[in-house]
């Protein structure tokens, strides 16, 4: 069974992190979670970094704040698909340190980077990526983007159309 890592630098990062665990646990992905610091903890990093593909991932969604080193060091130890999600942290300049700290990076170590604080997107996108070799989880992604669809149209129906000039 496909299996996604969530990582991040401290717990302070879950408020957010949750969002990736979440809709992961939504469309039946297996997801492990833990917390490893690129500056707090560098060997425990390169250990996950090197072994993460031995160890049963197929994908990692790491989060960061400030610095956001940790999801650049694991995908230079990693052979697996890194999705980097920044975090505005306490210690953040609103956030822009975290995006540009993940965003930037160099040839030949590619990191996903979502939105600021886009766990939820991190997580859709790692199950995406899970569902391009696994059909049960493509028929789930297919069901939850349809479920998105119902939502707006549902909320479409609510609106006064006339005064917008519909008909």
């Amino acid at each position: 069974m496909p299996k996604v890592a969530v990582i991040m630098g401290s717990t302070s990062d879950l408020p957010v992190m949750q969002d990736a665990i979440d809709i992961l646990k939504e469309l039946s992905v297996e997801v492990d979670v833990d917390i490893v610091s690129a500056h707090r903890t560098p060997e425990k990093m390169v250990d996950f970094g090197k072994n993460a593909h031995k160890n049963g991932y197929h994908v990692i969604i790491a989060g960061a704040g400030g610095a956001a080193h940790l999801p650049g060091m694991v995908a230079s130890l990693s052979p697996l698909p890194v999705i980097g999600v920044p975090v505005k942290s306490s210690n953040s300049i609103d956030g822009w340190d975290s995006v540009l700290s993940i965003l930037q990076m160099p040839g030949g170590v590619p990191v996903a980077t979502v939105a600021l604080n886009g766990a939820k997107n991190a997580g859709i996108l790692a199950a995406q990526i899970l569902g391009s070799q696994n059909s049960e989880i493509q028929e789930r992604i297919i069901a939850y983007k349809e479920s998105l669809k119902q939502k707006v149209i549902e909320g479409a129906k609510h609106l006064n159309k006339p005064s917008l000039g519909y008909k």
